[in-house]
């Protein structure tokens, strides 16, 4: 699956991430997937950026808030599932045991956005499109791939999606005795949650974890360290001998935003 024009109610449609410096997260992204942008003004005089692959928007780029400037807070990438109805999700959301951390709010005539969080933490994005259905590229490189919960709850966290979204699940058992749970839209699956791993110390914390396609991991890699990226997750193995192996990446932009790199 890569071109996007409507996106399921319960799908991943769209990713954005607020940096403290727009221009600088622009260089960094552009050298690890090649993205080009288009400016606009934001009601404060700032500015933020749409990026492209090719004529395709992927993605935003857009400078934090006052608050979390202020306090320093790292670069933070946001995933939003599709709603019909960002406000209905709100108003569920107590009742399925989360909290409402934003909105909803109309975005001029784009959409409705509404942020919740569910058992355990995980900031979420809920989006209704209006004019803006989501990213136009999914699955292929340089374009949102996956999508996955880090959560110390994920029980929890996967009967909240289901009262929201009415996902179905399929649940893969790990070798350390836990279990991957998939969320499912119309049998396909859309996200994953996981129990933040017990050995991730400071690695991996919790929350989402934006997954973007690439053809190259070590290439991809490579070009993100040259760029001022930490390695978080090292790819395991090689690509070479192991189909499987060397396939994901975890790491840390300059500005402390995390995200993970998928072979596609």
């Amino acid at each position: 699956m890569t071109g996007r024009t409507t996106f399921d109610a319960g799908e991943i449609c769209w990713v954005d991430l607020q940096a403290r410096d727009v221009e600088a997260a622009k260089s960094f992204y552009a050298a690890v997937f090649g993205w080009r942008y288009e400016d606009l003004p934001t009601p404060d005089g700032r500015s933020y950026s749409k990026a492209f692959l090719d004529d395709d928007l992927v993605t935003v780029i857009a400078p934090q808030n006052p608050l979390q400037e202020a306090s320093g807070t790292a670069a933070q990438w946001n995933i939003y599932f599709a709603a019909a109805d960002a406000k209905a999700i709100a108003e569920e959301t107590p009742h399925a045991g989360g909290t409402v951390e934003f909105g909803p709010e109309d975005v001029a005539d784009t959409g409705v956005m509404v942020f919740v969080a569910p058992p355990g933490g995980g900031t979420t994005g809920v989006w209704q499109p209006g004019s803006h259905a989501g990213t136009a590229k999914y699955n292929e490189p340089g374009a949102l791939a996956w999508a996955e919960l880090l959560t110390p709850e994920p029980q929890a966290a996967v009967a909240f999606f289901q009262q929201l979204f009415g996902h179905e699940v399929t649940e893969y058992p790990q070798d350390d005795g836990g279990t991957y749970t998939t969320l499912m839209v119309h049998g396909a699956e859309v996200a994953g949650i996981a129990r933040v791993p017990g050995d991730a110390q400071d690695a991996l914390e919790p929350g989402w974890q934006v997954y973007f396609g690439v053809s190259s991991i070590p290439e991809a890699v490579a070009a993100a360290v040259a760029a001022g990226a930490v390695v978080l997750v090292e790819p395991e193995g090689d690509a070479s001998d192991d189909e499987d192996a060397g396939s994901v990446a975890t790491l840390r932009d300059p500005q402390g935003g995390v995200f993970s790199l998928l072979a596609v």
